[in-house]
């Protein structure tokens, strides 16, 4: 009994457990390891797998999405260079618009501006002719007035008075004509 009551008296460890306990725990565990391998890790990896396809093409998705939205950036940017180069196309064109019409319209306001000077010049030559025609009427009946005066009798034939007054001017023009010949002669 001595060597029972020594194994009684030895005291047991607590952390390592019995042998038949360990055998059957270990067996238990490996049947529990093979029937998740076998049933539930499949499962695991199926679930993973689609996870993994699902993502990938989302990634696809994204980058197709992202590919799609640089070109329509492209083309959003070219339509605005070809916006931008037809809006200066037309900003040029309607300053060459405006540079005509403003020639234009110089051009017609210098011809207008010669027909009045030539309006003008042409009332200013009748006026001037009609002044010379009623100067020339008074200054006539001033003269025969004058030389009915001087020669003591009546100059109030119509057809002579008319005949003095004109050989009279005719020789005060010709009288002035020749001062200004001599005059540009001189110069």
């Amino acid at each position: 009994m001595n060597a029972l009551n020594l194994a009684a008296e030895v005291p047991e460890n607590p952390l390592v457990p019995p042998i038949p306990e360990l055998v059957i725990g270990l067996v238990a565990f490996f049947i529990v390891f093979g029937i998740l391998a076998k049933k539930l890790l499949p499962n695991i990896n199926k679930v993973l797998d689609e996870r993994r396809k699902l993502t990938e093409g989302r990634i696809e998705e994204a980058e197709a999405t992202q590919a799609e939205a640089q070109q329509v950036l492209a083309d959003y940017r070219a339509q605005l260079a070809d916006a931008r180069h037809e809006a200066a196309r037309l900003r040029q064109e309607a300053q060459e618009q405006g540079a005509t019409l403003i020639a234009e319209m110089r051009a017609e306001g210098q011809r207008q501006r010669e027909e009045i000077i030539a309006a003008g010049h042409a009332q200013i030559e009748a006026d001037r002719k009609q002044a010379a025609l009623s100067l020339r009427q008074d200054v006539g009946k001033l003269a025969t007035d004058l030389a009915g005066k001087l020669v003591g009798e009546s100059l109030e034939d119509a057809a002579r008075q008319s005949r003095t007054i004109d050989r009279f001017l005719d020789e005060v023009e010709a009288k002035a004509a020749s001062d200004a010949t001599k005059a540009e002669a001189g110069r």
